[in-house]
């Protein structure tokens, strides 16, 4: 992969900086997963836990902001928010999304990325270590995938491809079923791998036409949906009404099925 271009542009070095800090915190998580027999792991909730390998994912992912940025706010969904209120810049992370397939020995998990400034997402990486795939791009940067070009799926009917449908313990399981009963009866298909973040970066390279979830954390979506839009896809508005802190819905997809896409929710 080519070095990116140098910039005096504030946003830009941030966005390269954060080229090499996803890595490195890549890096720590592989190394945890390369060792799962030793982890320490606690729950959350249903469907929900934490180890200690998200935990020092996130801090050391922190500890490299705070040396290089110390007036940008953070959050992240392991240690909160931190500045969040009176900083103009933001970091939204999530150190390991997938953590149930992290633990389950599965590869369908990556580090994400997000940087928000005055309220507008400007960029994103989303790194998977297992594969070595780093999905990247913002408003400053076109969206690549190991530094190729990438694009959404072509598709304008969703019988065209294969739609993600998100789900989680704070959605209705009668409210999913809908959703995926939409998306068959219009004779689409769907898939989950329990990461949102890596399946909304298959949205962005065209490997999936769409992804849908009516209630997602902004740590495990900002990343990609900037890269989303980088590459010329489409996303419901999710910082809209406090998405930042309360999670939203999120909708993405190619500009020609997006509209059908939006109908599955209802």
């Amino acid at each position: 992969m080519s070095m990116l271009p140098m910039s005096s542009d504030p946003i830009y070095q941030r966005y390269s900086f954060a080229h090499g800090l996803i890595k490195e915190a890549g890096a720590l998580a592989l190394g945890y997963f390369n060792e799962l027999d030793s982890l320490t792991v606690k729950s959350k909730g249903l469907q929900d836990v934490v180890s200690e390998a998200d935990l020092q994912t996130e801090l050391l992912i922190k500890k490299r902001i705070a040396e290089s940025y110390a007036d940008d706010g953070f959050f992240g969904e392991e240690t909160g928010p931190s500045g969040i209120g009176d900083k103009r810049g933001i970091w939204v992370v999530d150190p390991i999304d997938g953590t149930q397939p992290f633990l389950s020995g599965m590869s369908c998990w990556c580090v994400s990325i997000a940087f928000v400034y005055d309220g507008e997402l400007q960029f994103g990486l989303v790194y998977a270590p297992k594969d070595d795939e780093l999905f990247a791009g913002g408003l400053m940067a076109p969206a690549t995938l190991n530094g190729r070009p990438i694009a959404p799926h072509k598709g304008n009917a969703l019988s065209d491809g294969v739609v993600s449908v998100g789900y989680n313990n704070r959605i209705e399981p009668s409210e999913v079923l809908a959703v995926l009963a939409r998306l068959l009866e219009a004779g689409g298909m769907y898939q989950r791998n329990g990461s949102g973040a890596l399946c909304l970066c298959y949205v962005a390279c065209g490997r999936l036409l769409g992804y849908v979830e009516s209630h997602i954390n902004s740590w495990d979506c900002l990343g990609a949906i900037a890269i989303i839009r980088a590459a010329g896809g489409q996303t419901s508005d999710f910082l809209v009404d406090d998405g930042l802190v309360k999670g939203n819905a999120i909708i993405a997809g190619g500009p020609a099925i997006y509209p059908a896409l939006a109908q599955l929710l209802g």
